[in-house]
């Protein structure tokens, strides 16, 4: 059972039921635009289809969600694609977030956050922050695809700000859209999957105006006993009281209750201990809390499933086909084009891993799709 509610400020948003899945699914998702709002619309508006797009039909539930994330990373990256050949310059972070059952799967680029709290208190990052100034290795990346990494040049050799790529100045590594900064700031989300236990929790799904004001415990302490909707505006009135509305300043809260449950969470007690921020992915200390029963402690296991977060299409896209659709063998594995036997090209095609691939291992790329997929790369 889900509850949710949503606050604004000029963001864009979408939160609703699934078409797709039981009635215990839902979807949630932000989209904080830059350089104008028309990247942002346009993913607003064709991202679910894409991924949907991606994934095979006639599967089951959990077939349905071990091929989730593969098809978010398609869905990503033809809705960016799409959106460049319309040749426009703005462009978006998202954070999309679909619940099935117990299972939580969110995709990321940018720096819009989703944060878990279970009912028991542990705290958990489902996304990752893609600005330069956060990631070594993105930087790493960005510059050996041909970009450069630098702050704002002041005059005088003073250089101010965050960490920039040039050309175009972003601040992020990954983002849809931004056609005029080049194609080594790529659509490739970042990918959680985990499994929360039948106590369920609460979600915060928030732009960067809220968490550049607040931090996650503040967020979540702010809008504890909260009933979802109210939680949400009280979030983005706290933001917006410490920073001003200078930036989209935009949240969905989520509850995820068990059936029997129609009140706002509220966790049992909070741990204790050192918090670090800096890790996107992290629970707290395992002790006990006080006063707490011990049957419900062990019951509030939240599992890991799946960690993505390659920006290269090679380790995102795997060879492994369920045995009922292996037409999707000649289908480009972005797209979705129809292919003949042998007109694709190999993901792996120019990695190191292509030697060691037989002639009919896929996936496969349309020319096209190779082709963006050479250019992210660098190549």
């Amino acid at each position: 059972m889900l509850g949710r509610g949503w606050a604004k400020g000029n963001g864009q948003y979408r939160d609703r039921e699934s078409d797709d899945r039981a009635d215990t699914a839902g979807q949630a998702e932000i989209f904080d635009g830059h350089n104008g709002s028309a990247a942002a619309i346009y993913t607003k508006e064709n991202l679910l289809n894409n991924v949907l797009k991606a994934i095979p039909t006639d599967l089951n539930r959990d077939e349905w969600i071990s091929v989730l994330p593969r098809a978010l990373v398609a869905g990503f990256v033809k809705t960016d694609k799409d959106f460049q050949e319309q040749v426009q310059s703005s462009g978006t972070t998202v954070t999309f977030v679909i619940v099935e059952g117990s299972v939580i799967t969110v995709a990321s680029v940018g720096d819009s956050r989703c944060i878990l709290e279970s009912a028991e208190g542990g705290l958990y990052y489902l996304s990752a922050d893609h600005r330069l100034e956060c990631s070594e290795e993105e930087r790493e990346r960005v510059t050996a695809s041909g970009g450069e990494v630098g702050r704002l040049n002041a005059g005088g050799g003073a250089q101010i700000g965050p960490l920039r790529c040039w050309p175009g100045g972003l601040c992020l590594s990954r983002s849809i859209g931004d056609l005029d900064v080049g194609e080594f700031i790529v659509p490739v989300p970042y990918v959680k999957q985990v499994k929360l236990s039948s106590a369920g929790g609460r979600m915060i799904i928030a732009s960067d105006g809220v968490w550049d004001a607040m931090s996650a415990e503040a967020a979540l302490v702010c809008c504890r006993g909260l009933p979802p909707d109210t939680a949400a505006a009280q979030i983005v009135e706290e933001a917006v009281q410490f920073k001003g509305l200078r930036d989209d300043t935009t949240c969905i809260v989520v509850d995820i209750l068990p059936p029997e449950k129609t009140h706002p969470h509220v966790p049992h007690a909070k741990r204790t201990g050192k918090r670090v921020l800096k890790s996107m992915f992290r629970r707290k200390s395992s002790g006990s809390p006080p006063q707490v029963d011990v049957a419900l402690l062990q019951a509030d296991v939240l599992e890991e499933m799946l960690e993505e977060g390659s920006a290269f299409l090679s380790e995102r896209l795997d060879t492994k086909y369920p045995l009922c659709n292996l037409f999707k063998l000649f289908s480009c594995a972005v797209c979705q084009k129809q292919m003949k036997p042998g007109e694709g090209i190999s993901v792996h095609s120019g990695t190191s891993n292509f030697n060691k691939a037989r002639p009919w291992d896929g996936p496969f790329l349309c020319l096209s799709c190779h082709e963006k997929r050479e250019a992210m790369e660098g190549k």
